[in-house]
């Protein structure tokens, strides 16, 4: 790189781990490595699953430690959850964790008010048990919700604590089903309804705006010399992951793996329908006003958690057993609520394929590969759905994030969506997060013009699709007849 290049900090954290990437970027020039990385840890406590938000921050005060001299930050997470804070702007408890069970039954107490077809049609957010909004109306009888003046989101908690300035970052706060995605405002009448104040959510920020300053006793924690901007990015995961995808034209599907698996269309506007909503599709937005048309899909939770339960085996020796074991036997929904929460993950898929007539993996190779061929399978369903309900064809599918090192899946994703599948940019999110840094500097352009540097820059592998796509409806229509 020259002389004019430029160091940013992506912190990125997902639902199992954080780091702290450095991307150096210069005119046509991007870098990126890994400063630091620390485990994500939720812990189990009388009230329910919390994160270790503390541990969180304090990995992030290392990572900055361990980044150097950088001219700027930036924060991106997962969605919905958020901490809240009193008046004082004191942290009130540990976040919720999205998996615990408080928001059970809560979305039918919302829907008695304002039905789904209606909340859909206002936010265009698709149902999940989890959604910020049904986490509000199952915290509001609580005394900790009483004593709440604030509440900020995951990154923005953290960027607070950072520079002492609150805000609410647009593409996050998309997922929280109390944004318009028409106005990118908030549904103020919908939030009137439901007898939720907005006022507790800080002022909206948008991927690029400023968002303070690293405070001093940062500063001093880290070593770094002042001042170091924080900025605002893509500061939902998946709305930085799909600003990298390294998409040339606007006719390619997405797919942002990792624990869970997005999948969907970048669009100019919203999809609204009855029909959109009834396919459980979501409209989140993203970089440049854009919408994130995408289905969640369980991902690779299901694997990780087979994982755990055996011990951690190594993954590649798994994939190496999977890749022996004869394809579609036995295929699980990988959409399917069923498989939310932690524990007994290899007895709850042997359990869903009983239920439907198929035969029950045994060996952790099959129930690996009826987790692969599930999650391919569920990745050709919800590809097809997108171009269909939204009326936009594609020629390819751009797969990013950490799937992208399981080529067995990759492959399998071709195969299924009878489509090539472009795996690249590993760290999709930390890459979209450095470079609407490095927007705000002037060292790379529009939306398309980063992409044209990350395909000029990342490492991409194409893979084919082999054979018809017929085998692959045999599967679908097993899973529908259950």
């Amino acid at each position: 790189m020259s002389g004019s290049e430029r160091s940013y900090a992506a912190v990125d954290l997902g639902a199992s781990s954080g780091r702290v990437m450095v991307g150096r970027v210069g005119y046509g020039a991007l870098e990126l490595s890994e400063a630091h990385r620390f485990p994500n840890r939720p812990v189990r406590v009388a009230e329910g699953l919390r994160w270790d938000v503390l541990a969180l921050y304090a990995g992030v005060l290392d990572g900055l430690r361990a980044a150097g001299r950088v001219d700027s930050v930036g924060i991106d997470s997962w969605a919905v959850d958020h901490g809240l804070l009193d008046a004082d702007g004191a942290l009130l408890g540990n976040p919720a964790h999205y998996r615990d069970a408080r928001t059970e039954g809560v979305a039918e107490t919302v829907w008695a008010t304002v039905p789904a077809e209606e909340l859909y049609a206002a936010t265009g957010v698709q149902y999940a048990p989890f959604n910020t909004l049904y986490q509000l109306v199952a915290a509001r009888s609580s005394a900790q919700f009483a004593q709440a003046r604030r509440l900020l989101l995951i990154p923005d908690l953290l960027t607070y604590w950072l520079t002492g300035e609150q805000g609410t970052e647009l593409t996050n706060a998309s997922t929280t089903q109390l944004v318009d995605p028409r106005t990118g405002d908030w549904a103020y009448g919908l939030a009137e309804r439901l007898g939720i104040d907005l006022g507790l959510f800080a002022p909206l920020r948008r991927p690029g705006d400023p968002a303070g300053l690293l405070r001093s006793r940062v500063l001093e924690e880290t070593g770094l010399d002042g001042p170091v901007p924080v900025t605002a990015v893509g500061s939902h995961d998946t709305a930085s992951a799909v600003a990298a995808v390294p998409a040339a034209g606007e006719r390619f599907a997405y797919i942002c793996t990792g624990t869970w698996s997005l999948a969907g269309l970048e669009l100019a506007a919203p999809v609204l329908t009855e029909e959109s909503r009834a396919a459980n599709f979501t409209n989140e937005l993203g970089l440049d006003g854009t919408v994130r048309y995408l289905r969640n899909i369980m991902g690779l939770w299901l694997l990780q958690e087979c994982r755990r339960a055996w011990g951690e085996p190594d993954l590649g020796l798994l994939l190496r057993e999977a890749a022996g074991v004869p394809g579609l036997r036995s295929v699980v929904d990988a959409s399917d609520a069923a498989f939310l929460a932690p524990g007994r993950m290899p007895e709850r898929i042997a359990e869903a394929c009983r239920a439907s007539g198929q035969p029950v993996p045994g060996t952790r190779g099959e129930v690996t590969r009826c987790i692969l061929d599930s999650l391919a399978l569920a990745h050709r369903r919800a590809v097809a759905d997108a171009q269909r309900l939204a009326d936009h064809a594609v020629d390819v599918v751009y797969v990013v994030g950490g799937g992208t090192r399981n080529a067995l899946l990759c492959q399998l994703t071709a195969d299924a969506c009878g489509l090539p599948v472009v795996a690249g940019a590993t760290e999709a999110a930390a890459l979209g997060n450095v470079l609407v840094q490095a927007r705000t500097h002037g060292l790379v352009g529009d939306l398309a013009d980063m992409r044209r540097l990350l395909v000029r820059t990342q490492p991409l592998t194409r893979y084919t699709p082999r054979g018809d796509t017929g085998r692959w409806r045999e599967a679908e229509a097993r899973l529908a007849v259950r």
